[in-house]
């Protein structure tokens, strides 16, 4: 079978990839090369799938469903890995091969997970249940980090610091006072945290789907250590087109923040703190990879806040 990239993943890593990568011309020939190891059947690839990996829906040998996932190394499936074994099944999805005491597993980049319903995510929910159901995965998320936590994943500092530096340097004059108001919120917020947990690190109602086992299991994280609010953030803005489209979008962001700051127990400012940076984050972002639909949609958030 031939393991094609689908288009988005096609555009989503070329806007990131450095000079010379070439994942996507080996990508094919890897997956073949898991799926013989592993001597599975497959069944397709997730179309459109993700943004960061080929999905493969798959059967093991003794016809239990199962997923096969390749990211490349700037995706940090390794980060992933050690997670979702941290984790253990708890919120998430569950990883299917066990890793070693040494953290190797047999490739890099291939893991083998639990299916799922992949085409029934929390995002088919009415808005307000949506949320609910999210809002409880991600609680069951945010546990003590593993041992060598430092060595395995991000900070959330250290991460945002990456992100500020390339936001300063490429925003344009036009966006320049939002981001002042972001660097400024982040050099804020790092200095004492108030927790320290495991975080999903990209967490949104379309990282939720529908399983078996339990009804909603979160998917695809970026795994960053740091406080509960900056996972929170990207939250706030899920569905940010309808949010847009609505004259009364800016109070319902702001009841959002309200509201999923007290249920979920996070100080509000430093919600609203994190969802600004991670906006206009993302908004400065898309006008540097050529997206500025996405970028004018974000940064119309961002200035709500």
């Amino acid at each position: 079978m031939a393991f094609a990239p689908p288009p988005r993943l096609v555009r989503a890593l070329g806007e990131t990839a450095p000079d010379g990568d070439d994942w996507l011309a080996r990508v094919p020939a890897a997956a073949q090369q898991a799926v013989d190891l592993r001597v599975l059947t497959v069944e397709r690839v997730q179309v459109p799938g993700g943004r960061s990996s080929l999905v493969v829906l798959v059967r093991r040998a003794d016809g239990t469903p199962a997923v096969l996932k390749l990211a490349p190394r700037r995706a940090r499936p390794e980060s992933e890995r050690a997670a979702l074994a941290h984790w253990g099944g708890v919120g998430a999805v569950q990883l299917l091969e066990p890793v070693t005491d040494s953290g190797d597993s047999a490739e890099e980049g291939v893991l083998l997970l639990e299916r799922l319903h992949p085409d029934v995510s929390v995002r088919s929910l009415p808005e307000a249940k949506a949320l609910l159901e999210a809002a409880g995965t991600l609680r069951r998320l945010w546990v003590e980090p593993p041992a060598g936590a430092d060595v395995v994943f991000e900070t959330v500092a250290s991460r945002t610091g990456r992100q500020a530096e390339a936001m300063a340097a490429s925003a344009s004059a036009e966006v320049a006072p939002l981001v002042a108001a972001a660097l400024a919120a982040r050099e804020e917020l790092v200095v004492a945290p108030p927790e320290v947990r495991l975080l999903h690190g990209t967490f949104r109602q379309s990282k939720v789907l529908a399983g078996e086992r339990t009804p909603w299991l979160a998917v695809g994280p970026d795994p960053v250590v740091g406080e509960c609010a900056f996972d929170l953030a990207r939250l706030v803005r899920d569905r940010v087109e309808d949010l847009i489209a609505s004259s009364s979008g800016a109070a319902i962001t702001r009841r959002r923040v309200k509201r999923l700051a007290e249920s979920l127990d996070v100080d509000q400012e430093r919600l609203r703190g994190w969802t600004l940076f991670r906006a206009v984050e993302s908004g400065v972002r898309a006008l540097r990879v050529g997206r500025p639909r996405d970028a004018e949609l974000l940064l119309e958030f961002a200035g709500w806040l």
